[in-house]
């Protein structure tokens, strides 16, 4: 199971990379092989204020469709046009191609509650 060092994770399997006062968000390794291969990925959250927890989309695979989740609050402005075109690219590489949103950080210090790789591991390992 892949989980980079550089990033915070939530327990709904969202992962965030920080880049300054903006943050990507994505799935994780984890969850994309949960979902199975990725067929779809809906956002229509661009250029809206969300709250930590707000669904931001939906990402549908061959067996379900699922929620995405903010894990921290902020304005989501630019989707990743990439998988309109080939939502598989979270199934190959779900932490740098298969980024979801890119978001302007509400208040950094939400951060302070998104889980390390270690606390992630032993959430997914339990």
């Amino acid at each position: 199971m892949n989980i980079p060092e550089n990033l915070l994770y939530t327990d709904d399997h969202e992962w965030v990379k920080l880049d300054g006062d903006y943050a990507f968000i994505g799935v994780t390794d984890f969850a994309q092989k949960e979902l199975g291969d990725i067929v779809f990925v809906e956002v229509e959250t661009i250029d809206e204020e969300l709250e930590k927890g707000d669904s931001f989309g939906t990402i549908e695979a061959v067996k379900t469709v699922s929620d995405m989740f903010m894990p921290i609050g902020g304005k989501v402005i630019e989707f990743n046009d990439e998988l309109e075109a080939d939502p598989e690219v979270i199934n190959k590489d779900p932490y740098e191609k298969g980024w979801i949103v890119k978001i302007q950080i509400a208040d950094k210090a939400e951060l302070d509650e998104l889980l390390d790789k270690e606390a992630y591991a032993a959430i997914i390992d339990a």
